[in-house]
């Protein structure tokens, strides 16, 4: 018995120990895993810094050089303004020194013809005389021109007001600010058929933001692009590929400002979820290149447009978006159903769920009490559907109850609905009579 006990209680302590070592296996994975977060934070406080380094050195060697080009352009503006000023004020001096000195040759002539009449020969002194009197007269020896007086000719100088430099020297000193954290960050990926629903929020209580600016890229090697700018913090980015990484960020623009805010942190985002297409080859319906939008074209075929494949799947939102309005008809439908019957024209049957144009909502081919807007041009329509099992739910079969709920146009309407199997996933489907109808599912 004392050897029995005595095993028994090694055994203990061998259970207590092997559990001890589990848990100091997970305790050092989780620090190490902490490790690799403190270091990413490292990292990112690092690089960040090293790029913000970059930025305002390139931005103020950029600044000081347009400074420099700009105050040298002005400079030459200003020294140009000085030699037309000089040059406009010199050119009547020239020309009053052209005739001043001309009357100086005149006189100097004049006086040289004086002195040999007054000198000569005192037989041609009387004609020299004569002719020297009459040349002096009609010289107008008493005719000066006029000189303009120092006060009436430009003195030139330079006004430079000083409170320049106090207004550069305030602006400078205001000029860029250094943020720890941008003030909108990424905050939600939603996955949908072929795309993210991209949700984001401010982090700066202080920052008023105006509109908001997501872009994206496939992996991180490629260049960003836009994928929205406005005013609301979520956006469905659609054509994506399933099981790839798209790396996303925003930015925000403050109200009454027009430059952006830093760059939020990008964040890594995919979808698992194949994108809704709709079946080709239908006559009737042509589809875009991605199978996403279809298009009732002018062909008097009728029948029921319906999904590749039972993609959607209880849990998630299915969209349609009216791009473009044709001619209303009481048997269009938009809505989903359990299988494809190719031999009816609307999804307004049993085993469907549908809206019409007109709003009427129509349960198992039967139309409701209730009842939604009728959808127009830009219109969006969703279903969003979960379970509530009643009974077995089986091969055998069993009553399977799903909660919808249909909106449109800021309305909606909820119904449970009810049937006679398990569905995992179901079809959607659209119907319209006339053609002119354009719906993007997503």
């Amino acid at each position: 018995m004392e050897a029995a006990g005595e095993a028994e209680a090694r055994l203990l302590l061998l259970q207590e120990a092997r559990e001890s070592i589990e848990a100091a296996r997970s305790y050092r994975r989780e620090l190490q895993q902490r490790l690799r977060g403190l270091r990413q934070a490292r990292d990112q406080i690092k690089d960040s810094a090293m790029v913000t380094r970059d930025v305002l050195e390139q931005h103020f060697t950029d600044l000081k050089g347009t400074l420099r080009k700009l105050l040298d352009e002005r400079l030459l503006s200003l020294l140009q303004e000085v030699d037309v000023i000089e040059q406009e004020s010199i050119k009547p001096l020239d020309e009053c020194q052209k005739l001043i000195e001309h009357g100086v040759s005149t006189a100097d002539e004049l006086l040289r013809e004086g002195e040999s009449a007054v000198d000569g020969d005192v037989g041609q002194q009387n004609e020299k005389l004569c002719n020297f009197t009459k040349k002096a007269f009609h010289i107008q020896l008493d005719s000066l021109p006029e000189v303009p007086s120092l006060v009436d000719v430009p003195c030139l100088s330079a006004q430079l007001d000083d409170s320049l430099l106090t207004i550069l020297r305030n602006q400078i000193f205001s000029h860029g600010t250094v943020a720890s954290r941008p003030p909108v960050q990424l905050e939600e990926f939603v996955e949908k058929p072929g795309g993210i629903l991209v949700r984001w929020c401010k982090v700066d209580d202080d920052f008023s933001a105006q509109d908001y600016r997501l872009q994206f890229r496939k992996g991180t090697a490629s260049p960003f692009e836009d994928a929205y700018v406005g005013s609301e913090t979520e956006f469905m980015v659609l054509h994506l590929d399933p099981h790839v990484d798209y790396q996303f960020r925003v930015c925000a623009r403050g109200d009454g400002r027009q430059e952006w805010s830093p760059w939020s942190v990008p964040q890594l985002g995919h979808t698992t979820l194949v994108p809704h297409e709709w079946t080709a080859g239908l006559e009737g319906y042509s589809l875009s290149s991605r199978r996403n939008i279809a298009l009732r074209n002018d062909s008097q075929a009728s029948g029921v447009l319906y999904s590749k494949a039972p993609t959607y799947s209880c849990g998630q939102t299915l969209t349609f978006r009216i791009e473009t309005v044709g001619q209303p008809d009481r048997r269009d439908s938009l809505g989903v159903c359990v299988e494809q019957h190719n031999g009816c024209d609307s999804l307004q049957r049993d085993r469907a769920v549908c809206i019409s144009t007109n709003g009427a909502v129509f349960v198992n081919g039967k139309e409701m009490t209730n009842q939604l807007p009728a959808v127009t041009s830009g219109s969006t329509v969703t279903f969003d559907m979960e379970v509530v099992q009643l009974g077995s739910c089986s091969n055998e079969g069993g009553n399977f109850k799903l909660r919808v709920t249909i909106s449109s146009n800021n309305r909606e309407v909820v119904f449970d609905w009810v049937l006679d199997q398990c569905c995992g996933s179901l079809y959607f489907g659209c119907s319209f009579s006339y053609p002119g109808w354009k719906v993007l599912v997503f």
